[in-house]
Order: structure tokens, then sequence, then C-alpha cells
């Protein structure tokens, strides 16, 4: 649904100060009239760097824009010709974040705004108004520039002060007359946004969700101090420019002044790049950390005067944020070794780095992914196997001689090295770690009438105050959500809301989100109010901290509004087990999360569009949903990624540089997929381009053998498989035949049959060379590749034997080989590791048949049905099956929602229900049911230009005759197809 190019007259406008500010809030007003007519059917086209909050009279209108390059802009136009007031004045305004820093959905530009108005007169179009220097400016003073980055893939965690800002500011009524006026930053066209292009997917949904229950409540004592601190930005500068990551090798310290000797506890809650840390010049040897990783926890003595805190900061940081803190019972302070800190600094320091360097670890120009040994992640506490040698730094000396400082004195002879911490790289505090980390929990029952806040009423919760402490209840929504908080309070000036969402607990037990801080700060202004939160975030439990209250609080109500790309679920399936029920819901669900602007891997973590997983997630989506719009949104950005790299970035638009080859692949295979579900000719010839190009780029990769040898992210799946970054992987070779092959088919449906011709060609010798050097005679079996150094792998794994299978690699006696892994996996073969490999697992078993189908269902009720057992509502990113995948024996995966692992929404309906396309664009279906155990079955597959076909199948005597219903459009041509060896009573309904 892509929206019309408009003649843009609007001028890009930001406010005074910095180009491109870190993490800055700002809002922009224009008042006007519109005279006694009105403007009759007006509307309005808007686009800002970074996002934007759009309000007309008071209304909120949307927020956008959609990830999209700086140089293909995107611009959302929206109706407001109903909001406007005849005969009085009028007012848009709309906030701006800019988030000043590169991430892996956005690149970093540089602050702006562009607005236009127009109305229709006499059927013209005429532009009312325009982003120009009569509009007002200013900072949001409420939100805290400060707040840390909630993870390496996204932006800020938000922080809110109400009491610093008046709510009304984009209301009509509100006097901006001490507001700057707009800066004018340039005409459409100038860089970074050289084109402006018209949003291309409809506008996401608002839906209300209220929680299910209060699950817990806790009398809390908070950690005295804390904060968030952004290390790869101080000892890496320039990084913010692009999100790959940096290594370095340094330190940072800081001073805790206390007035007697006393005992304290150092929290290093999230470690980032802290490989250790020493006290007054004691290193604190492993033994004496406490925690589970990656929390580290050490108690310590500090002096009466100063304590120098030293943390050694060295490895390779992609950007995630140290969570520090320090508790104790006596006063002290924090300050700067440097002595009396500048208006604009931390009370920390750097040291260093004593070297750094950029990582552009998976494209092909690196020379190694690490040039420097013994910059690893580990963090405090651990056993330091991987130190650093003389070779590797030049003031290696220098480096260790600072491990001993013990007071802030000594530091005077490394004043070239030393750099304090600006104030925007340090947090006033950390949420996360508050709520992570606590002096004391003590469980409390929940009162009936606390229970009150779950429900839609107009009588408020009253929040249970207690002395000397905060309290802390959990609520549960009963399933993911992804979206934005919004909630409303009757609060004392200055009492604090934390809100902290999370995926998963059980029995006591909180899986918490490192690595992402997901977290919100709200400071009170006095009474009633509301808020709706401004950053997106994914989470089923909701932990609710109050502080600092000075009178009781009266809670009306905690909601997210649940936001994704609208969809009709018009897919279905129900059949006679209740398990395989339950797992199509939290496929469906889960993709249902997973669709935004773009499809995401996730949407807690990381909320990014990864190129390879979003083609899995396209097929679940046909048959659950039947959206096309976003699967082609998603498959022409993937080219724009050229400018980094011609063998395409795996996620996009991205500022990290990262290429898995095998995620390219899955693009082109995707691109060829939504050719034949959809039939659309000027796509197949618009991305046949793009599809050669990537691919005559890949072919200067092969190897005198004619094998894939590369350096990249050779990834398939998150198992122990032998899979390394430089040299020749097997799985990746033969997903690129099978790429090749579906290229072939494209050049054929544009016209191009010589360049067909071709394409078949080196799909053959590609896959003879993978037979001829790949193959274990020993083994019978496919090895995992070959290293670099020409040694041959010793890894056999079920991946690669899959895959051989699935691409047609393995033909003849091979294949019936390949055919018996699959049935009865080896079991000193590495297994698989995450649901997304046993999306090509089914793939392969389905190409079996029937006893594949049935191989199939038994592995999904496994595997899937383990996710159930742990009351799942979405599905996981990996199975618990090997120590790579599973951090703690309570912790089942990472993500608990991941679109990349929700096969069953697509095989249930193809497979079981048995309806495929057998002609482009679904103008002839096949409808071949595969019941496995099942006693009947009944569903609906969308079909992609209007329509749906529905199934109902059923087994009578005995399982000896199906009785088969089909209802489709009288426009398909549909195919019925009953089980081999069954007889058949069909019934075929036209619609």
């Amino acid at each position: 649904m892509r929206q019309l190019e408009i003649d843009w007259q609007a001028q890009w406008v930001w406010g005074n100060g910095e180009v491109s500010p870190r993490n800055e809030w700002r809002c922009f007003r224009k008042t006007f009239d519109v005279g006694s007519e009105g403007w009759g059917a007006a509307k309005i086209s808007i686009t800002a760097d970074s996002r934007y909050a759009l309000y007309v009279n008071g209304t909120k209108v949307g927020r956008g824009p959609v990830r999209s390059w700086p140089f293909e802009q995107s611009y959302d136009t929206y109706e407001i010709g109903h909001l406007l007031h005849k005969g009085r004045p009028n007012v848009i305004g709309v906030m701006v974040l800019h988030f000043g820093v590169s991430n892996f959905y956005y690149l970093r530009g540089r602050g702006g705004l562009l607005v236009q108005v127009e109305s229709e007169h006499e059927g013209h179009s005429v532009v009312e108004l325009v982003t120009d220097e009569s509009w007002k400016a200013s900072l949001h003073l409420g939100y805290d520039s400060r707040s840390g980055r909630m993870s390496c893939q996204q932006g800020y965690a938000e922080r809110m002060d109400a009491s610093a800002w008046p709510m009304d500011w984009y209301l009509p009524d509100y006097d901006d007359s001490a507001w700057d006026q707009a800066t004018i930053v340039g005409a459409v066209g100038i860089e970074p946004w050289s084109r402006l292009v018209p949003r291309d997917i409809p506008f996401l949904t608002e839906e209300l969700v209220w929680p299910v229950r209060i699950e817990s409540l806790h009398q809390v004592k908070p950690v005295a101090w804390t904060a968030s601190i952004d290390v790869r930005n101080q000892m890496v500068p320039e990084s913010v420019n692009h999100a790959n990551p940096v290594g370095f090798a340094g330190y940072m310290a800081t001073v805790v002044r206390t007035e007697k000797v006393v005992k304290a506890v150092l929290g290093i809650v999230q470690p980032s790049t802290v490989k250790g840390c020493s006290v007054n010049g004691e290193w604190l040897e492993p033994e004496r950390y406490t925690g589970v990783l990656p929390e580290r926890y050490a108690e310590i003595e500090l002096k009466a005067g100063d304590n120098l805190i030293l943390l050694e900061t060295t490895g390779v940081d992609h950007g995630r944020t140290l969570q520090l803190g320090i508790d104790c019972d006596a006063y002290f302070e924090v300050v700067s070794p440097l002595g009396e800190a500048g208006i604009d600094t931390s009370p920390f320091i750097s040291i260093g780095p004593f070297t750094s360097f950029e990582c552009i670890d998976h494209q092909e120009s690196s020379d190694t992914l690490h040039p420097y040994e013994g910059l690893g992640s580990s963090s405090a506490g651990d056993d330091r196997k991987d130190e650093l040698d003389a070779d590797v730094l030049p003031a290696f000396n220098t480096y260790v001689e600072i491990r001993s400082l013990s007071t802030a004195k000594d530091l005077s002879r490394y004043t070239d090295w030393i750099r304090p911490f600006p104030l925007e790289l340090v947090s006033r505090d950390s949420i996360f770690a508050l709520s992570v980390w606590k002096k004391e929990a003590l469980a409390q029952a929940v009162p009936y009438p606390l229970q009150q806040a779950v429900i839609p009423s107009v009588n408020p919760a009253i929040l249970p105050r207690y002395e000397g402490a905060d309290t802390e209840f959990i609520l549960d929504f009963g399933r993911e959500l992804s979206g934005f908080i919004q909630f409303e309070v009757d609060a004392a000036e200055g009492t604090i809301l934390d809100f902290y969402g999370y995926e998963y607990m059980r029995d006591g037990w909180r899986q918490d989100t490192f690595d992402l801080d997901n977290t919100l700060r709200y400071t009170c202004s006095e009474g009633r109010q509301s808020y709706t939160s401004y950053v997106r975030r994914g989470f089923r439990y909701l932990m609710v901290t109050v502080r600092n209250d000075a009178r009781a609080v009266k809670m009306y109500g905690v909601q997210v509004q649940q936001s994704n790309y609208p969809i009709a679920e018009i897919g279905k399936f129900q059949s006679s087990d209740a398990l395989l029920n339950d797992i199509w819901q939290i496929s469906k669900h889960t993709t249902r999360l997973c669709m935004e602007d773009t499809f995401v891997d996730c949407p807690a973590y990381e909320q990014v569009f990864w190129v390879g997983d979003s083609r899995n997630e396209a097929l679940v989506n046909y048959y659950v949903f039947g959206a096309t719009e976003i699967v082609e949104r998603c498959l022409r950005l993937v080219p724009g990624s050229r400018t980094q790299t011609p063998l395409y970035v795996d996620q996009v638009p991205s500022a990290w540089s990262s290429v898995i080859p095998n995620w390219t692949f899955f693009w082109a295979l995707a691109s060829c997929e939504y050719y034949e579900h959809t039939g659309d000719e000027v796509f197949a010839r618009d991305l046949w381009l793009h599809i050669r190009f990537t691919l005559e780029h890949y072919e200067q990769k092969l190897d005198d053998r004619g094998l894939l040898f590369i350096k990249g992210w050779n990834l398939l799946d998150w198992a122990p498989i032998d899979q390394p970054n430089n040299g020749v992987v097997t799985h990746q070779n033969m997903i690129l035949v099978k790429t090749l092959r579906s290229a072939a088919e494209l050049a054929k449906a544009v016209g191009d049959v010589g360049e067909a011709a071709e394409y078949e060609g080196k799909a053959l010798r590609l896959s003879q060379a993978i037979n001829k050097h790949l193959w274990s005679k020993e083994r019978s079996a496919y090895l995992d590749c070959i290293h670099a150094n020409g040694r041959a792998s010793t890894v056999f794994s079920m991946q690669t034997q899959v895959i051989a299978y699935l691409c047609g690699v393995a033909e003849g006696e091979r294949a019936d080989q390949m055919k018996t892994y699959l049935f009865a996996p080896p079991t000193d073969f590495v297994q698989i590791g995450s649901p997304f490999m046993s999306f090509f697992y089914y793939e392969a078993l389905a190409k079996m048949g029937r006893i594949g189908i049935d191989r199939m269902i038994t592995d999904m009720r496994q595997h899937f049905g383990q996710m159930i057992e742990y009351d799942a509502t979405t599905c996981w990113e990996m199975y618990p099956n090997f120590a790579e995948n599973r951090a703690n024996p309570d912790m089942l995966t990472r993500s608990h929602c991941h679109a990349w692992s929700a096969a069953p929404g697509y095989f249930l309906g193809a497979h079981v229900l048995g309806v495929t396309p057998a002609d482009k664009g679904w103008r002839k279906v096949v409808v071949a049911p595969q019941p496995a155990d099942l006693q009947w079955a009944r569903g609906t597959v969308p079909l992609p230009q209007e329509g749906r076909i529905d199934v109902a199948w059923r087994l009578e005597e005995d399982g000896r005759v199906m009785r088969l219903q089909v209802w489709a459009p009288r426009s398909v041509d549909v195919e019925i197809c009953i089980p081999e060896g069954m007889d058949g009573i069909v019934e075929r309904h036209e619609v």
C-alpha cells in the first residue's frame, strides 16, 4: 500500500545545538488557522531523523517513520481534515527522538524534521503549511538524555520526569512564546536524506491489552548506588558512527569516598568488557566473586577517605552497556579520581585505550576476525586465560603497571592516557541494575483488592507502602506482547515508578534480560496523570517498583499498546491433537509479534530485521496471515546494503556491516518464493538484477576446487557444528547450489534464457565439487567443513546432512543414506540446536512423503511440546540441548519469542491440511492431506490475492476412509489427492 509521492516545498528543520546529539528529545509546534471554510480533505506528510510522534490539536495521529536507508528516507502521510477546527487556532505538535548513535536498525544521520500539509481545492492539491523558521522548537526537558543504551541493537532506555516539563505542550492552549524558532537544516534532497520515498506498508496497530493478574508483591530495599556506563563510545569515540564491534585494551577508574572504614559490595551486574577489578591496588581474584554469570558481586572493604576502584576494560565490544553498582550501609560518594570534575564530566575516567580497532568482522575485506589476540569478552572473576602479551600492545609495560595502582595520586604518571568520561556516557542510575540486584526483597501475599490494578474499572488499586522500603509488584500479561507501556496513576510529585519488562519466570526464578536494558523510569508530577511510552518493548512480565512515595499511589491501570503489522488472522488449524493445536497457536502469535515495519527476529532483545530469519517468517506468514506487502518491503530493503558490501548485509538497514552468506542466499530464495507466491512479474524483474549482482560477487569466492571459500560469519545453527569463519563450510556451499538453481528459474521467468542455462551449469559444477571434496567415504556422510589451513573437519552434524538432502546435492545412494539419517539421526552427530534449523529439517522430511511427515509431527511434539510444558505463549529461539544454548539449568533459551522458530505455522497448513500451490500466484492449488496419526484436522490457508482455502478432513472406518471437504474460490483450480492406500469421500465447494 505505497502512498503517493508528493511535491515537497517543506524544508528540514531542527533546533539549536549539536547536529547529531546523543539521545535528544525535541518538541516542535506550529500554530495556524484554517479559516471559516476549513481545508476539507487535508493531509499531512511527515518524516524525521530518527523517530517522531505526531499530534494534531492534542490527538495523537501516529508515530514513525518506518526503518529505512538514510538515502531512501521514508515518510508518512495521514488524513487530518477531521481533526482541524474552523475559526480558532490549530496546532501541530511533533516529538522527535534523535538517537545520535548508529545501531542495528538505524544508520546515524543528523537531527531533522520535515512536515508538509496539503489540502484539496477543486481537484487540485494546495500546500497550506510547511516546516520552516516559523515553527517553534524546544528540548523536552523531561527526558533524560543520559539514560543508557537499551542494547547494542537498539536506542536508549526511557527516563521521563513529568515534573520537569508540561505534559500539555502539544495542546492548542499551551504558551510556546518562550520556545526558540526552528533552525533550517536545508531543502529536500540534502544529505543524508538524498531521496524521500513514501511509506510502502500500512500503519501499525495499537491495541490496548491489560495484564491478567498480579504475579507477586515484594517489599524491597534498593542498593545504594548504580550507573549504566557506555565504555565502547568512551574508548573509541568514533564508534558512534557505526555498529561494528570494536576492540580495545584499557581501564576505567573512579574513587569511592567514605568517612570511616566500612564493608561494601561491588556489583558488576552486567560486565560489558570488564575483565577484572582492583580496590586500592588489591586485585579481586575469581574466588572473591559470587553470583551466576554474567552477574558478579564482591564484598570489599573501604578505608576512611578515598578508595580507588580500577576496572580492566579490555575486550571486543558491540555496544553492551556496563551496569555497575555499589552497596554500603554507610554514607559514601563516588567522585572523580582527578579531583574536582568539570560540570560536563562524570566521576569516571578512562585510561587508554592502549590499542583499539574496528572489527568489520564478517566482511570479505577483513584480514582476520580479531587482529589482536586476547581481547575476548571474559567478565570479572574469570580465570584470565586470555592474558595479553607484550607483542600485542606497544605500551604493554605501562598497561601492566596500571593494574597495581593503589591510589588516585598514582594516576599522575599516566596523564597522557587519561580522559574523563563525559556525563552523557554515564547514567544517573541503572534501572536495570536496581531491578535485578536488591539489598533486600521480602515477599508479601497479594491482597485481593490490589488485583484491581489489572481490571478495567473506575476504581483504582491502592498500592501498599512500606516504611523505609520500596513497593515492587509484578504484572503477568498472560502472553508475550510487543508495544508501548501505558499507565495512569495518582501520586505525589517526585514519586518514582520503575518499570522492567522480561519474558520468563518459573518457580521463583526470573530470567533477566542481560544485554537488554528493558526499563522505563517515570518520575511523577502531582496528582492524577497518565503516560504512554514512546519506546517499543517486548515482554510478558512487567516489574513495577514504586520509590520515594510521599503518599499512597493510586494505580488506575497499566497496559500495553500492542503494536504490530496489521493482519487479519485468516489462517486456522485445529486437529484431534490438542498439543499440536497449542503449538500452532504459539507459532501464530510469535509471527504476529515479530511483524513490525519489517519482520524482526524478536520483539524484546533486538527488534532487528535479520534477512535470513525473514525467509522462514515469510513462509509462516503466508499460511497464517497471508500478508504480502511486508514481505515485498523486506526483500526490497536488502539490496540497499550494497553500499556496505556487494555480498549484502545480514541485517538491514543497519550500521553493522556484517555478512552471513547463508542469509544472503536465503534472501535470494525468499525473493524467488515471493514471485512464485504472488506471480508479481515486476517484482521478479526488479529483484533478478540484485540477485544476479550479489551472486556474481559470491562466485569470485570460489577456490581452485570450485568450492565457496569465504571469510564471514558462516552460520546456520547455534549448535556446535564446525562452521569456521574462514574456510569451506559445507552447508553454505550446498545452500548456494539451491540458490543458483532458484536464480536460474527466476531468470527463465523474466525471459533471460541464456542466464538461466548459465546458472544451472554453475549449480551443477558446485554440486559436483561438493560431492568430490566434502564427502567422507569412511563415515558415509558429508563433513562439516575444510578449514582455512586445509584440515578436513572431523565433525559430522545433522545440519550438514539435512542441507545435503534438502538442496538436492546428495543423489542416488548418498541421498538414500541421507534419508536414513533424517529418520534416525546418529547419536554421535551434532544434533539440531534451534527451531530455525528444524525448519530446514522439516522441509527435508516433507520431501520424503508420508514417512517424513510422520517423523516431523513426532519431532514437533517433542521440541515444541517442551515449550508448551513450560507455559510458552511464543516459540523459543533455541533448544536447551547444548552448553552453547543454555547458560544455566534454569535458562531454557535466550529469547522466548523468535519468529525464525515458528515452523509449525507453515508445515501444519502445508502438509497436515495439505494445501500447497501448484502454479504461480496460487492459480492452481493441490490439497493433499497427510494425516500422520491424527484422526481429524480442519483449517484455513489464505490466498495471496483474494479468498482462502478451507479444508476439513476426518478418518473413518478405522482409518481406511478419509472424508475430505474443500472450500475454494471458483477461480482457483483445485487438485485433490487422497493419501495412498485410503479411500476418499470428497466434497468440493466453490465460494
